[in-house]
């Protein structure tokens, strides 16, 4: 077989070069190609994440505004209730203070509503009078008691006046013994604080009390009828009406 041409000899061997080459770099090719696609693949996976993060903290965001404006509506609605709490906190601050200095001048005030009670059952009608002042002697003695509480005698001196505003408001009759040379029975009517009278047991006499001359006045036939209707009315025993009696009090021009 004829040898070929030299210029052909070396092109065969340019080919076989190049093939070698190509041969050889096919590997390191394909390796690189594989890298790029893996750090493709890793940035994209990086922006993905990236993504993610940026829509968590998008939502994130989201959700503390509107907690924000939550909280901002929920503060709106409770300042009123704060502002009336705290009014409510220093009207008692200032009623404890006020406490404080009242629970320092009861003892005296006390003494003074005692004092004020003595003389105004000593002026008055002397219906009950031994009774009613035993009533503010007991007073006296329970103010000197160191034993008792002030809110106890407090109490006490209180129900002691609203006994004597009640004897104002009452109708009311018991049987009695009337002073005099001898003492007598008899039985009381009085109408509050403007009229006391007495009838004897028989029905036949009776006064009225005249505060002023401070002395039993008797009373005619038609005011004796008049008494015993009120202590029928005082006793229940029939329905209330008007007296006509004559006062025991003085009356006071207008």
């Amino acid at each position: 077989m004829p040898c070929p041409h030299p210029w052909i000899r070396r092109s065969l061997a340019g080919v076989a070069l190049v093939m070698a080459t190509a041969a050889a770099a096919e590997p390191t090719l394909r390796e690189e190609t594989l890298d790029a696609q893996r750090a493709q693949a890793e940035l994209q996976a990086r922006i993905d994440a990236a993504d993610e993060a940026v829509r968590d903290k998008l939502l994130a965001l989201r959700q503390a505004r509107e907690e924000i404006r939550r909280l901002s509506r929920y503060n709106a609605e409770l300042a009123p209730l704060v502002e009336r709490q705290a009014a409510t906190l220093t009207s008692r601050r200032e009623a404890l203070d006020t406490l404080s200095q009242t629970r320092e001048a009861l003892p005296g005030l006390m003494r003074g509503m005692v004092v004020r009670l003595r003389t105004w059952v000593e002026d008055d009608m002397p219906f009950l009078r031994d009774e009613r002042l035993a009533r503010v002697d007991s007073l006296e003695t329970l103010l000197a008691d160191p034993e008792l509480d002030t809110a106890e005698k407090l109490e006490r001196v209180l129900a002691a006046w609203h006994a004597e505003l009640d004897y104002g408001r009452e109708l009311d009759t018991w049987r009695g013994e009337l002073p005099g040379e001898p003492p007598r029975e008899v039985d009381f009517l009085r109408l509050g604080r403007v009229g006391w009278y007495y009838l004897t047991p028989d029905g036949r006499q009776g006064g009225v009390w005249q505060a002023a001359p401070g002395e039993w006045r008797p009373l005619g036939e038609t005011a004796l009828a008049e008494v015993r209707k009120g202590m029928a009315i005082a006793r229940e025993q029939r329905a209330p009406a008007l007296l006509d009696l004559p006062v025991s009090q003085p009356r006071e021009d207008a």
